[in-house]
């Protein structure tokens, strides 16, 4: 029974020993008997690149007239401002169609919702904004005809009859 006894005291104090020992590490106070374990080194991997998994880059559209903005900034556009009701606009490595909005000012607007982009052509310049976070994206953007002093190719110029060829103009007046 002593022996019973004896074996039941040391059983408790060793319990109640690794309890206070395992409860100074949580803490963070080390004990002479513990030592910490050293934290495992994490490698690095470098992967090889995934072109599937890459920045999609949209080609600039075939026929698309370039367009060269304040600040370095550009643009290509593909469309017939004067007639097309969806013009598509390079910008950002990225296509966008935008399609025309009635205006009562008579610029050409090309604005897309979804994407927030959002081209104003006057006459004598165009400009990019973004709807996300309403700022101009680019200013003072212009073809190289207009660069030439040249007129924006907007719908207002096309139907300004000044600005029609004289074949036309005469044989409207002939009418």
């Amino acid at each position: 029974m002593k022996k019973l006894l004896i074996a039941a005291v040391i059983g408790t104090l060793s319990s109640t020993l690794m309890l206070a020992a395992t409860d100074a590490a949580a803490q963070g106070t080390t004990s002479t008997t513990t030592a910490k374990k050293p934290a495992p080194k994490h490698r690095i991997i470098k992967r090889k690149a995934n072109p599937a998994k890459e920045a999609k880059v949209d080609p600039v559209p075939e026929g698309s007239e370039h367009w060269t903005c304040a600040e370095g900034a550009q643009f290509d556009l593909k469309g017939d401002m004067a007639r097309d009701q969806i013009v598509t606009v390079h910008w950002a490595n990225k296509n966008y169609n935008l399609p025309r909005q009635v205006t009562t000012t008579g610029a050409d607007r090309f604005h897309d919702a979804a994407t927030g982009l959002d081209l104003v052509v006057i006459p004598t310049k165009a400009m990019l904004f973004s709807d996300k976070d309403s700022s101009r994206l680019a200013d003072e953007c212009k073809t190289v005809a207009m660069q030439q002093g040249a007129m924006a190719p907007t719908q207002a110029q096309a139907l300004n009859p000044a600005n029609r060829a004289p074949a036309a103009a005469s044989g409207a007046a002939g009418q």
